[in-house]
């Protein structure tokens, strides 16, 4: 059957649009709140990504950024968020869209999202409330978080490495 609506492009942006909002919330306080702190995986060199050459020669698919206590200068945009991080004790600048990333992971609350397929020109940028959008709970593939799992396609994967003892 065809799919004339197009969810998965929807839901995919409104996805996008929880990690948007998240930002915005650690932009306005100047720091995640309270114990939150982000895994944001991007593919380096997606259409629109900003960042050092050295960097994506050293991360040529994927990069996974940790946004908690030592990040300056967010700023988040409709499209994109921009923000410092020191590599080796340097600062660089980095400007992400959204529809470069891969997964968001929040690990203090055991929450996560997992995007199946990179946004086009062609696709509606449709935000929803987060309050309309169910999360599905996914864990990053970054050395810090892994656990075992199989990749078989499925979008929903436990992330017990997060949960407190």
């Amino acid at each position: 059957m065809t799919d004339y609506i197009g969810y998965e492009a929807l839901t995919q942006a409104a996805m996008r649009g929880v990690v948007r909002e998240t930002l915005r919330q650690t932009a306005a306080n100047g720091a995640a709140p309270g114990e939150h702190h982000f895994y944001i995986t991007f593919r380096t060199k997606a259409p629109g990504v900003k960042m050092a050459d050295h960097l994506i020669e050293r991360f040529p698919d994927e990069m996974t950024i940790v946004i908690q206590h030592q990040f300056w200068d967010l700023e988040v945009h409709d499209s994109h968020f921009e923000l410092i991080l020191k590599f080796s004790g340097v600062p660089q600048h980095l400007s992400i869209p959204y529809a470069a990333m891969t997964r968001f992971v929040d690990p203090a609350v055991n929450f996560g999202l997992s995007f199946e397929k990179e946004m086009t020109k062609g696709e509606p940028e449709i935000i929803a409330p987060a309050s309309e959008i169910p999360a599905e709970a996914v864990e990053p593939t970054t050395p810090a978080a892994k656990a075992s799992g199989d990749d078989s396609g499925s979008t929903v994967v436990s992330i017990d490495a997060f949960r407190r003892k």
